[in-house]
């Protein structure tokens, strides 16, 4: 009878978790589109008025003739005289990567470092190292004393990793805050998954149990102590959005968030002493000259961490 039993509580729950999984796992997620539709500072139509009024221009992004920007971060004093720079990270197809470093202040590239190929999704500093996207899903490191020397040489040096990539459950986008990095998939069809890892003081990642949820298409992440900011986009004819998430919820439906559109093809987001910087590959050689690219942006766009963080207090 024990055994009876089980097997229809095992049926039952069997049952229950099929009915489940065929339920849609989240409700649409409304982006306020709300536009004049008028001229603003950036080529092609306005994307909303909340962006318009937070976000103006930036650097320039080098190199877009030959490659295609993605991943932003930040890494302050990095020539140990006070001088802090915004890195970005850059791919072309059967060639090297490369890594830019773009001076905050003045907006000039005062380096270039070739890397190994990849797309490079994402690219974030802590705790002494530069950890980038390698191949699939997995992340590079390189020695800050050793990218500095890079930076800093004439011409495109190139840096080898260290030591072999560290395969994780997805790496598309990366961003850090603390002794944490977060490390999550791209999903052009549904919600992707985001994993946090603790950095050690060798580079070592350890992965923290629970995935958080992430929008739908995202491709670049800046964190905060209490936000995720989100970039998501995903082809040249589309707008993209901006997501301000309140940290704590790994349940997206559950979490506290504000969503608004931005011009097409965002990539990494990145966040400098209280400004956040956004990248655009929209003005690369693979879709600028093209007619069907909405907005051309060969800049940086930047905004005050406030007006994005203050949607969501």
């Amino acid at each position: 009878m024990a055994r009876r039993a089980s097997a229809l509580l095992t049926a039952i729950f069997t049952t229950a978790t099929v009915l489940t999984a065929a339920l849609p796992a989240s409700a649409a997620i409304s982006c306020d589109s709300a536009t004049s539709g008028g001229p603003t500072f950036y080529d092609g139509p306005s994307a909303s008025y909340k962006y318009d009024a937070r976000f103006s221009n930036s650097a320039s992004i080098p190199n877009l003739s030959t490659h295609t920007p993605q991943g932003a971060g930040t890494w302050y004093n990095w020539d140990g005289s006070g001088k802090n720079l915004l890195l970005v990270a850059s791919y072309r197809s059967g060639a090297n990567s490369q890594i830019y470093g773009i001076d905050p202040s003045t907006g000039s590239t005062v380096g270039v470092v070739a890397i190994a190929e990849s797309h490079v999704g994402g690219i974030t500093v802590s705790k002494g190292w530069a950890f980038v996207s390698g191949q699939g899903s997995s992340i590079r490191k390189y020695r800050l004393t050793a990218l500095r020397d890079a930076l800093k040489a004439a011409g495109t040096p190139y840096l080898a990793q260290v030591g072999t990539a560290r395969d994780v459950a997805a790496s598309s986008f990366i961003g850090s805050y603390g002794n944490s990095l977060f490390s999550g998939s791209f999903n052009a069809d549904g919600r992707g998954v985001m994993y946090e890892y603790k950095i050690a003081a060798d580079g070592t990642l350890t992965t923290v149990a629970g995935a958080w949820e992430v929008p739908t298409k995202t491709q670049g992440l800046t964190v905060t102590a209490n936000h995720f900011i989100y970039s998501t986009s995903y082809g040249r004819t589309n707008r993209s959005n901006i997501y301000v998430v309140k940290r704590g919820q790994k349940d997206l439906d559950a979490a506290a968030l504000s969503c608004f559109r931005a011009p097409s093809m965002t990539e990494g987001i990145t966040e400098y002493n209280g400004t956040a910087y956004l990248v655009y590959e929209s003005a690369s050689h693979l879709y600028g000259s093209d007619p069907d690219t909405l907005n051309v942006i060969p800049r940086l766009h930047k905004a005050s961490i406030t007006s994005l963080t203050s949607l969501v207090p």
